[in-house]
């Protein structure tokens, strides 16, 4: 088998992984009003663990009953009633061994529904760029947020402590950080959306110091020996090109930083996980993830080629790739490139599958186990 490098186990953290093949973080919009889990999420999640993947990392879970969610019919981990929710769908995916991680996430002033607040809130008064997706319920432009205190700040770290306690109660093998894509923790990352001029604004160092005081008080909650990871990207849902002013000077003093903490693995995604991120000549993220911050790197961006993601787990760029709409065209990817099975193309249609028609590939792929 050419893929070979795919196919061998690791650890991570206390996990054994069996190959190197990830379901990455992908917003679904299926969960009750409520914000608790269900039969449908479970199905959906549960197909992954049988066509072979070793690990999946959940959709965004919001954090509270204030300003964290994201979506309409988002999951939520803000509560003792979501975190039972989600322990059957848990119990679905790591009964077939795999690992089974929980991205927590807090949209901040890239929120489009929440059914808690209608304000937003964000590093600084300023609206995200683009418009609202309009698949995810969606229309027109983002709200202008509005900027957050002290005290806010304070009840955001609050926020990600409770939700990982209940991810840990739910039985998760871990939890990762929702530091990319636009989201909250990458709003004061990002130099235009974060004017502050307190501490968590102005300069890299204090930009990147509201990520930092998440990790230590989550791992201080969580324990040692509790998986932590946290996801990391240049561009965001509404602004898909935006690169870091220092390119790979901001790429090295990031990860560098994030290498130094109690951190267990960095998820970087990009447009193309296999290309220069800062300008012709330069490392891809995953590269520049694995070199600066020493730590475990999972690879994120057009890796659904087996020979593109064989190479990069070769050449030692990351340890593992995750796949979004390749994994969602084929739940059972591993299984089928194991085999040497054709693999779908990916359908937008489908992107939301009804409940029977999970079943369906669920069946399906059982046959090609």
């Amino acid at each position: 088998m050419k893929e070979r490098s795919l196919f061998s186990a690791t650890q991570l953290k206390n996990e054994t992984l069996n190959n190197r093949f990830v379901v990455a973080p992908m917003t679904r919009i299926s969960a009750d009003n409520n914000g608790q889990a269900n039969e449908t999420m479970k199905h959906y999640y549960e197909r992954f663990a049988i066509g072979g993947f070793s690990a999946v990392i959940s959709e965004g879970i919001y954090l509270d009953e204030t300003y964290s969610q994201g979506y309409e019919n988002q999951p939520g981990l803000a509560n003792a009633a979501q975190a039972e929710s989600w322990k059957p769908v848990v119990d679905a995916v790591k009964k077939h061994g795999t690992t089974f991680i929980a991205q927590l996430m807090h949209a901040g002033g890239q929120s489009q529904g929440n059914a808690y607040e209608s304000e937003t809130i964000a590093p600084s008064s300023i609206a995200p760029k683009g418009e609202q997706l309009g698949f995810y319920g969606g229309s027109g432009p983002f709200q202008k947020p509005m900027e957050m205190s002290k005290q806010d700040i304070e009840k955001v770290k609050e926020a990600f402590v409770q939700s990982a306690l209940h991810a840990k109660e739910a039985g998760f093998d871990g939890i990762e950080l929702h530091g990319a894509n636009g989201y909250l923790l990458d709003q004061f990352l990002t130099d235009y959306l974060n004017q502050r001029t307190d501490e968590y604004g102005g300069s890299l160092e204090n930009r990147i110091r509201l990520l930092l005081e998440v990790i230590e008080e989550v791992r201080t909650a969580v324990g040692e020996q509790y998986m932590v990871g946290i996801r990391i990207s240049q561009g965001k849902v509404a602004d898909a090109d935006h690169k870091w002013a220092g390119g790979e000077k901001d790429a090295e003093y990031l990860f560098s930083t994030l290498g130094k903490t109690s951190l267990d693995y960095i998820h970087v995604t990009d447009g193309d996980g296999t290309a220069p991120s800062f300008g012709n000549g330069t490392r891809t993220l995953a590269a520049a993830a694995k070199e600066f911050g020493g730590l475990p790197v999972i690879a994120n961006g057009k890796l659904g080629d087996p020979e593109k993601a064989e190479r990069t787990i070769r050449e030692n760029e990351a340890d593992y790739v995750s796949l979004a709409t390749s994994a969602l065209a084929n739940p059972d990817f591993p299984n089928k490139v194991s085999a040497g099975i054709e693999r779908s193309a990916f359908d937008f249609e489908k992107i939301l599958l009804p409940k029977a028609e999970i079943k369906d590939h669920e069946i399906n792929m059982k046959l090609v186990k």
